[in-house]
């Protein structure tokens, strides 16, 4: 499974990638959604890629992403045991359910960015980054 992060906003972009961004759910900076590795994702990913960061996200993030900004319909936090449920569901079938919000809202990074969200990974911030998407996240949860 992909986590994929939205790094820039809206600013002096064309009307394709807003039209993918929205497909993808990523509304807004800082926004967070997990999808499946399959090629039509990767090809929406990587029409968008100046604009996010993504990579493989492993258990122990995903489980606490779920509990700290996993929200129920209304904007309702989840209990531990609905936190466990919607994590096992996950797992099994590659998606976020739908008795959840499909999108995490994070905070910036504590600390900051550490390089330039201008160029690229592994000089910037920006395109596929692999394994090194769970430390970004666990800095912004």
């Amino acid at each position: 499974m992909y986590a994929v992060i939205r790094i820039k906003g809206l600013a002096k972009i064309r009307e394709d990638f807003k039209d993918t961004l929205k497909m993808l759910r990523l509304n807004r900076k800082m926004h967070c959604v997990i999808l499946e590795e399959n090629d039509v994702v990767k090809g929406m990913l990587y029409k968008v890629k100046d604009r996010i960061t993504w990579g493989e996200i492993n258990d122990d993030i995903l489980k606490l992403l779920i509990e700290k900004r996993g929200r129920k319909s209304g904007d309702i936090r989840l209990t531990k045991e609905e936190a466990e449920k919607v994590f096992k569901e996950t797992k099994e079938k590659n998606k976020v359910p739908d008795s959840i919000k499909p999108v995490f809202r994070l905070t910036p990074p504590s600390k900051g960015f550490k390089n330039s969200i201008k160029q690229h990974y592994p000089k910037g911030e920006l395109g596929y980054r692999g394994k090194e998407i769970n430390e970004l996240l666990k800095r912004m949860i």
